[in-house]
């Protein structure tokens, strides 16, 4: 992630909750969906208007469901809008972004707290 990339995300994409020194993040997913988002971006995926449109469909999406809407959801939807992007591009179905997520899940919920979390292949029972 480069600083050239983080600053054409954060002129394109209007609202990513940032600071002086750029994007700032309350939990370390945050920061990884983040720089997933510029890495597909720097290898062509989509163009930032794509993205933004995205983003600000799952906002919207997000809100119509109810969602408060006070910043702390920012990068869930974030997060929701890169799996719709790359199931529409064709990198990944939903189906497979779906079975990863239940393995993560799987795997955070056998993992003790304080310990680094591995996805295992019987995280996908």
């Amino acid at each position: 992630m480069t600083q050239a990339s983080i600053r054409e995300a954060t002129q394109h994409v209007p609202g990513i909750p940032s600071d002086g020194d750029g994007p700032v993040f309350r939990a370390p997913w945050e920061a990884q969906a983040f720089a997933m988002t510029l890495a597909l971006y720097d290898r062509g995926l989509f163009t930032w208007p794509e993205w933004a449109a995205t983003l600000a469909a799952e906002i919207k999406r997000a809100q119509g469901a109810g969602d408060p809407d006070t910043g702390d959801t920012y990068y869930s939807h974030w997060l929701a809008a890169l799996e719709t992007i790359v199931a529409a591009k064709g990198v990944a179905t939903p189906e497979t972004l779906h079975r990863y997520r239940d393995a993560w899940d799987h795997a955070c919920d056998r993992t003790p707290h304080g310990q680094p979390i591995e996805l295992r292949p019987d995280d996908f029972g």
